[in-house]
């Protein structure tokens, strides 16, 4: 394994959006941390609205700018948007920095894994609330049911969803949280996973939806992105049958009903008409400061044995916002200050890591969530 490189223990969080929340106030407690924003007012904004006034510094983001203030051994945290993370990668490598985010790995991230591992830099991706959480509490009920199957066969379910909702539910069934087109193109990409025990492939996620209870409250999901290569991430062994395997999006019930003529005109529409679907929903369904978000997430697996014991296990989460601040916020960038400060402590070694898959680890960072009031509550059943 090639030597890590040494941490200075500065961090460089880039970006001011929304999803930079509590979790700052977290990094800026363990390292020094410069904030870049848009402009510097922008950045010394955020600050003073998470009440981290004096406890970092704001900058003027450009990518010529963070490289003339970038050494070897800080680390680089992108809340810009996904098409953004590369060339931040890529100057953090350059430099010998690492790098985190809380996004999906992209092929343009993954290809820089050897190039890191090489020189000794730390790749920590997928470390917010979904991806992030989800992978972490998948990866706890794997382990608590290899403790009772070990290596036998078994017939397997697992399902994780999650979504962020109106606490109070509208007509409309859904507040913006995230720019409205990001929603509309997420619903227009292909889902893969795994059904009937087979791979099967869904061009529209939204002609996929079913009921799901979670916590005795009916809600609606749908699978999104490709879930399939998590069956191997999440380290599931050869010896289970899997039945299902979906990783997908949770909306309130009612919502495909109430999003049926969004769904018609979004069906064959082209990207200018998706431009302007997305305009028109961002002012006919705005959030206002009014308005708070609820978070539900449920991780499940359930495995039957040959012998025809079944076991299951569940993760629930359900967090409300308030007037302090969203539960998308508190939950995307509190998992991410703890992925920040273990790299910024030198606790991971080089190359790509999304969240992670080490038990030790998984249970270090499922603490640090509960000691800042981020509990998943969790359900255990059995039967002969």
């Amino acid at each position: 394994m090639p030597e890590l490189t040494t941490s200075t223990g500065r961090v460089h969080w880039i970006g001011t959006g929304m999803s930079t929340g509590s979790g700052l106030g977290v990094v800026c407690e363990g390292a020094d941390t410069l904030l870049w924003g848009r402009t510097t007012a922008k950045a010394e904004g955020c600050l003073a609205r998470l009440g981290l006034t004096g406890k970092s510094t704001g900058r003027t983001y450009s990518l010529p700018a963070l490289a003339g203030e970038l050494a070897a051994g800080d680390v680089v945290v992108s809340m810009l948007p996904a098409t953004e993370h590369p060339a931040l990668a890529q100057l953090a490598l350059e430099r010998r920095a690492h790098f985190v985010c809380s996004s999906y790995t992209s092929q343009a991230i993954a290809a820089l894994a050897p190039a890191a591992r090489a020189a000794g830099v730390v790749l920590l991706t997928e470390i917010g609330l979904d991806p992030g959480i989800d992978h972490l509490l998948a990866h706890e009920l794997v382990r608590k049911a290899r403790q009772l199957t070990g290596d036998q066969s078994a017939t397997v379910h697992f399902t994780s969803y999650c979504g962020s909702n109106p606490a109070v539910p509208n007509d409309f069934r859904y507040q913006f949280s995230w720019a409205p087109r990001g929603v509309l193109t997420a619903l227009l990409t292909p889902a893969r996973l795994i059904d009937g025990g087979t791979e099967r492939s869904v061009a529209r996620p939204w002609e996929a939806v079913r009921s799901q209870r979670v916590g005795g409250e009916t809600f609606e999901v749908y699978p999104n992105r490709d879930s399939v290569p998590f069956v191997d991430a999440y380290g599931f062994p050869p010896s289970w049958n899997v039945q299902t395997f979906v990783r997908g999006t949770l909306r309130l019930d009612g919502w495909s009903e109430a999003w049926k003529p969004v769904f018609d005109r979004l069906a064959a529409a082209t990207d200018t008409q998706i431009t302007e679907l997305a305009a028109e929903l961002a002012a006919n369904h705005p959030t206002t400061a009014a308005d708070h978000d609820r978070v539900v997430m449920s991780v499940k697996l359930q495995i039957r044995r040959n012998t025809g014991e079944t076991w299951s296990g569940e993760y629930v989460l359900d967090v409300t916002g308030d007037a302090t601040e969203s539960a998308t916020s508190r939950l995307v960038s509190t998992p991410l200050a703890c992925g920040i400060l273990d790299v910024a402590a030198g606790r991971l070694e080089p190359g790509l890591h999304q969240a992670t898959a080490d038990p030790q680890r998984v249970k270090r960072w499922l603490e640090f969530l509960q000691r800042h009031a981020i509990t998943a509550v969790y359900h255990e059943s059995t039967s002969a």
